[in-house]
């Protein structure tokens, strides 16, 4: 299984909730980031982070997690994703899931993983949605269903993911959740090349060549 990744740092603020000095000094610290300038940026976002903003919570939380201006820590960094992911954003939602299904600064738990994944694919988050499907596909911490994954990873694919594509493909290859189609799947995997899958560049290619 490929290790889900985490989403990038968040690089703006909506000055619906946020003051416009607020905004300034984030500004500032993602131009410290952009510049790895690391150990800048860092008390920025954590002084920020500390009067409750969910966007500089996140991008704390990726610091920590990266050991960006700050010593590696994974256990802050579920403290801090856990913050704002408890004030609905998305993102932070989603890498949560992935610190509780990788175990990284928390005990391992797919069924935590798949309630954040679930949280942040409703908000319509693309990598959340994918590994939602993989959690279903596989069966971790919720009863495996074939057909819950595709819908998943249909969302997905329909914002442009192309290992969703790609993995739709491959369940058409085995019938999972699906008829068996392998001209179906050559479609899919045709869908996940399109968008730099090079897993699915090849195996349009194998399919093509058998004559489908």
């Amino acid at each position: 299984m490929k290790i889900p990744a985490l989403s990038a740092l968040l690089l703006a603020l909506s000055l619906s909730v946020a003051t416009p000095a607020m905004a300034d000094d984030f500004d500032i610290a993602v131009s410290y980031y952009d510049s790895q300038n690391y150990s800048q940026a860092f008390p920025i976002f954590k002084r920020l982070a500390e009067q409750g903003n969910a966007k500089t919570q996140y991008n704390l939380g990726l610091m920590y997690y990266n050991g960006y201006g700050v010593k590696q820590d994974y256990a802050q960094a579920v403290s801090w994703f856990k913050k704002a992911a408890e004030q609905g954003l998305a993102e932070a939602q989603h890498d949560l899931g992935v610190m509780y299904d990788n175990g990284d600064g928390v005990k391992q738990d797919y069924a935590q993983a798949v309630s954040w994944y679930k949280k942040a694919a409703e908000q319509g988050l693309a990598s959340a949605q994918f590994n939602l499907g993989n959690m279903y596909s596989d069966g971790r911490g919720v009863r495996q269903s074939y057909t819950e994954a595709i819908a998943w990873y249909q969302k997905a694919y329909a914002q442009g993911n192309a290992q969703a594509a790609h993995n739709i493909g491959v369940r058409y290859v085995n019938g999972w959740g699906v008829r068996q189609s392998l001209s179906t799947a050559k479609k899919w995997f045709g869908r996940a090349c399109d968008l730099g899958e090079q897993k699915g560049c090849d195996k349009y290619k194998i399919l093509n060549q058998l004559g489908y």
